[in-house]
């Protein structure tokens, strides 16, 4: 027994002396919440080794179940999991045992593109390596806790708020009206793009005053498409389920979705306006033919911006709420004035 301990203890050195630091832990990165101490072994241990190396160092976290094969100079060569060790026979060496790992990653990644992988490949863990060398390793744990982060920023951006450090209940007055004033004025200013249009086109107004009472409308639902697909493109982007070069895809599947909500739209308005509301049918048409354009256009603006934004590197979530509803706001009161202006008398 004696003599195992020994053979057991040098093979355990050997692999444990290398252990080198990445480089640079930034906030946001797989370095920054990878566990830096996997469970290490050498492929010339044999089975019963690894096993008894198990029982005596054991994982760092409850949630890994895998040791990972190096060689003298700290290069990952594969893995084994504990299920391996226990199925194989005792005498076996690990380098015939050991698998390739499916993906690995680096101390710069993002911490969201390690969660998505891990769900795309169904892992518990994956192995953090630099130059080829394991430095750590990242857990279902710290993905579970990396998504929750990636939502709740997400949530935040799409209500036109900073991300927050803290709960709610445990942050300042101050810190909470720092997080919200910056787009609150912003989105305040941008609405002067909307009273410029609305006092641009006053004398179609004058002229045709039943036209006010349906601005509420067109612009409420202008937003409401376009944030129902700027949600939906999203979703796509954080999952990877969307990629810039889908962006034709989506924008077509968009427009066809843009048209059939649209017209049945439109046609209820139509009937809604012309006769429930004893309108002129003119001005019922004008505000029907502006509510296709308005959806249509908002459904696009929704699934372009939030591609856009991924490609020039900024967060697809800002373009949620804030910048989206600017946009939609204003096309849709052009588009109105327009129309009324083309088929009624001013």
């Amino acid at each position: 027994m004696t003599i195992f301990k020994n053979l057991v203890h040098k093979n355990v050195c050997r692999t444990a002396q290398f252990w080198p630091q990445p480089k640079t832990l930034s906030l946001g990165t797989v370095g920054d919440v990878m566990a830096s101490s996997p469970l290490t072994i050498a492929p010339s241990m044999k089975v019963y080794e690894a096993v008894e190396r198990v029982r005596q160092v054991g994982f760092s976290s409850p949630q890994m179940n895998t040791c990972y094969v190096v060689d003298e100079n700290g290069l990952l060569l594969g893995l084994v999991t504990v299920r391996d060790l226990i199925l194989a026979r005792g005498g076996q060496l690990i380098q015939s045992v050991m698998n390739a790992p499916s993906v690995t990653l680096a101390p710069g990644d993002s911490q969201k593109a390690a969660a998505q992988f891990m769900e795309q490949f169904d892992l518990l863990e994956l192995p953090v390596v630099e130059d080829e060398r394991l430095v750590g390793v990242i857990t279902a744990d710290d993905a579970m806790s990396i998504l929750k982060d990636e939502a709740t920023e997400d949530m935040e951006h799409m209500a036109a708020m900073a991300p927050s450090e803290k709960p709610y209940l445990q942050a300042s007055v101050w810190s909470i009206y720092r997080s919200r004033i910056v787009w609150l004025l912003v989105l305040m200013l941008s609405a002067t793009i909307t009273g410029a249009i609305i006092s641009h086109f006053e004398a179609a107004l004058a002229a045709q005053v039943a036209l006010t009472a349906f601005i509420p409308m067109l612009m409420d639902t202008g937003g409401n498409c376009g944030s129902q697909s700027s949600v939906t493109v999203i979703r796509g982007l954080s999952l990877g389920e969307i990629r810039f070069s889908d962006w034709f895809q989506v924008v077509w599947k968009e427009f066809q979705v843009s048209l059939l909500c649209g017209f049945t739209l439109a046609a209820v308005t139509y009937l809604r306006v012309a006769i429930f509301n004893h309108q002129d049918p003119v001005v019922a048409l004008v505000v029907a033919i502006s509510l296709v354009v308005t959806i249509v256009s908002s459904k696009l603006i929704g699934c372009l911006l939030p591609i856009a934004a991924r490609k020039a590197g900024m967060d697809p979530a800002v373009m949620a709420s804030p910048l989206i509803t600017t946009v939609v706001d204003a096309t849709a009161l052009i588009t109105y004035f327009q129309v009324a202006c083309w088929l009624l008398p001013m």
